[in-house]
């Protein structure tokens, strides 16, 4: 998590809070040459397009107030989703069983994409059950989603 992303963290976690809501992540990245500032947002009950707006709208005058970046940017709120990323040690404990997709860097065994059941997380190394277990190391992870079956 960069600095910008700490700062609105902090700025948004009693608020989303306050909404009933529990912040998922924090995201500040450049796509297509313009900046997006997102939250994600996540709630016992799911979260709704309402719940979005609410989070919208009471955060809107503390970015404007607190300023965290410096750059123009468009602000976005969501949900975080069925198919979230996992990226912090507590994402991986509270999901421990479900199916995920592991994206690497580079192909193990002739494949850049693997999808199994989380076994373990230590360290930032996944272990997931693909048919066998298999463990990567955090260098060769891209990234980590749920993986929701139809």
């Amino acid at each position: 998590m960069n600095r910008i992303e700490k700062t609105v963290w902090d700025l948004a976690k009693p608020v989303v809070e306050g909404h009933g809501l529990e912040l998922w992540d924090v995201e500040y990245v450049t796509e297509g040459g313009q900046k997006y500032l997102r939250l994600y947002l996540d709630g016992p009950e799911g979260v709704d397009l309402n719940a979005c707006e609410a989070v919208s709208r009471a955060m809107d005058p503390i970015l404007d107030e607190k300023d965290p970046v410096p750059d123009s940017y468009i602000f976005e709120v969501s949900s975080a989703g069925c198919e979230r990323a996992l990226k912090r040690p507590s994402d991986f404990e509270r999901f421990l069983g479900s199916n995920v997709e592991v994206k690497l860097y580079s192909a193990v065994d002739g494949a850049k994409q693997w999808i199994g059941k989380l076994v373990s997380y230590e360290d930032g190394d996944v272990t997931i059950d693909a048919g066998g277990q298999r463990r990567f190391e955090r260098k060769q992870i891209a990234s980590v989603r749920l993986r929701m079956e139809m």
